[in-house]
């Protein structure tokens, strides 16, 4: 069960973790809307920001955002080259290179990567040397050994003192595996295949132009004008969360051209025959209660893709959408904020971290 989200509420509880100060490096879209989740929590304290955009464009655009709203905080920004939130000096930086910014001056003890960029363990672990950093939370897959990827309410579990640096895995593996974990524990799982109908992102180009992030030619097309099929490590990702799943699933996505809300149809073969009626109500159950509450949601309106625009589950079932064929065959849609409900899951994993590791109190999410 996840707990107090509103984590503005009881600071003062001695039981509850303490407050770790914070850089984040990458102040792009997933960036700057942990940086916005995790203000609020009282437990970590944000004090440097990194990235190669100008600390113009960090101001401007960590307080409005075309897809989310303009931020009910005050943000300011400062001649020497620093910006305020509620008058609060947030430092900035421009260094490409991470390991030239002096976190220990500045106190860090926990940096949440968000470039996108270091996905290797071999890069990632000069954030722990000499710099005062304790632990490092990245905001993509690592397939290395060395570093855990987590999904909250799924393998949590497996955190250890041993983890110094851990992922939020993907937006889209943490969508899948909520529906993952309830139909392989409901009806097993023989075998899957998941489409994922994903938002335009940054990988992909406005206008036909060379595209110098991926090497997938379509992502050189403009991504406000087509469909755009292409990969999705989400499926084969869910074996770093489930192993036990290894070669059973796979799939392919479809760049759509919208900015925000995706989703995810999951075809599944399921070892136990079951129909619409007991698929619906496993999901629904697992969304009221145990450790999915708060992650996965389960809806029967009849919504469309800017309602979920802010919703910050993991995961939102669309009931009336399951199908099921032959008794086996499982057909689902879920939904889910790529931005915002992984960055809210991004947010609430490095104060889970700096709980158990860090301050060593008590987490106020629990998911069990």
């Amino acid at each position: 069960m996840s707990l107090c989200h509103n984590l503005s509420e009881s600071q003062t509880d001695n039981q509850y973790s303490t407050m770790v100060k914070v850089a984040i490096n990458g102040f792009g879209r997933i960036g700057r809307l942990v940086f916005r989740y995790a203000w609020d929590d009282p437990t970590l304290e944000i004090v440097h920001v990194n990235d190669l955009c100008s600390v113009e464009s960090a101001a401007y655009l960590i307080k409005y955002d075309s897809v989310h709203g303009t931020w009910d905080k005050d943000v300011v920004q400062e001649k020497n080259g620093e910006f305020k939130v509620e008058k609060k000096i947030i430092t900035f930086s421009q260094e490409k290179d991470y390991t030239k910014i002096d976190f220990k001056s500045k106190g860090v003890e926990m940096v949440l990567e968000c470039t996108g960029k270091f996905l290797k363990t071999s890069a990632l672990e000069p954030y722990l040397k000499g710099t005062g950093i304790k632990r490092v939370v990245v905001s993509a897959p690592v397939k290395e050994e060395g570093v855990q990827n987590i999904v909250l309410g799924c393998n949590h579990s497996i955190l250890n003192k041993m983890d110094r640096i851990v992922t939020n895995a993907s937006c889209t593996t943490n969508c899948l595996a909520p529906v993952v974990k309830v139909m392989k524990e409901k009806f097993g799982i023989k075998h899957g295949c998941i489409t994922t109908v994903h938002d335009v992102t940054g990988t992909q180009t406005l206008i036909d132009m060379p595209n110098t992030k991926k090497t997938d030619l379509r992502r050189a097309r403009s991504g406000m004008l087509n469909l755009c099929p292409t990969s999705t490590g989400s499926a084969t990702a869910i074996v770093e969360i489930y192993p036990e799943l290894k070669g059973k699933l796979n799939g392919l996505a479809v760049r759509v051209p919208l900015l925000n809300a995706s989703l995810t149809d999951c075809v599944f073969e399921v070892e136990t025959p079951t129909n619409v009626i007991q698929v619906n109500a496993a999901l629904k159950s697992a969304s009221e209660k145990g450790p999915l509450k708060g992650i996965l949601a389960y809806n029967e309106l009849p919504l469309v893709s800017t309602d979920y625009t802010n919703d910050t589950h993991s995961c939102i079932i669309d009931g009336l959408s399951t199908q099921v064929i032959d008794g086996t065959m499982v057909k689902i849609y879920a939904w889910y904020d790529n931005e915002c409900g992984y960055s809210k899951r991004m947010a609430e994993l490095a104060h889970i971290v700096n709980a158990k590791f860090i301050s060593g109190k008590k987490s106020k999410f629990v998911y069990e």
